[in-house]
């Protein structure tokens, strides 16, 4: 079965996220932004690791949706459900607007082209 439209661009955009946060985060690294790096160095290393974990994974998530991965469906789904619940610790706008972006990704990850996409079936079958 063709992977359904909607899971390329889901898929593409975690990748594009969790690729343009790494880069933000090292290209201070491996300039001479002296400002950017002071920054950098300032929120710690600490919440930098977990910071580049959570962007790694929404990479790794969105290659194994293009690979039709069932895996990387529900990786994406906690992924999602761990940054609204950062969201809760934040600010109800934060909260707000991570449901309006994250509700219609897991409405068109388990909608029943997904579904088939990511069992194997193929068109017709059951």
């Amino acid at each position: 079965m063709r992977r359904p439209v909607a899971i390329t661009i889901i898929a593409w955009l975690f990748i594009l996220v969790g690729a343009a946060g790494l880069l933000k985060d090292w290209l201070p690294l491996l300039t001479d932004a002296s400002r950017q790096l002071a920054k950098l160095k300032a929120d710690g290393w600490a919440d930098l690791g977990s910071a580049w974990i959570t962007r790694m994974l929404a990479i790794v998530g969105g290659v194994g949706l293009l690979g039709g991965r069932n895996w990387a469906r529900w990786l994406l789904v906690a992924w999602m459900v761990f940054h609204i619940g950062l969201s809760v610790l934040h600010s109800v706008p934060e909260l707000l607007t991570h449901l309006v972006i994250f509700a219609p990704i897991g409405y068109l990850l388990f909608r029943p082209p997904a579904e088939s996409f990511f069992r194997g079936e193929t068109a017709g079958t059951g």
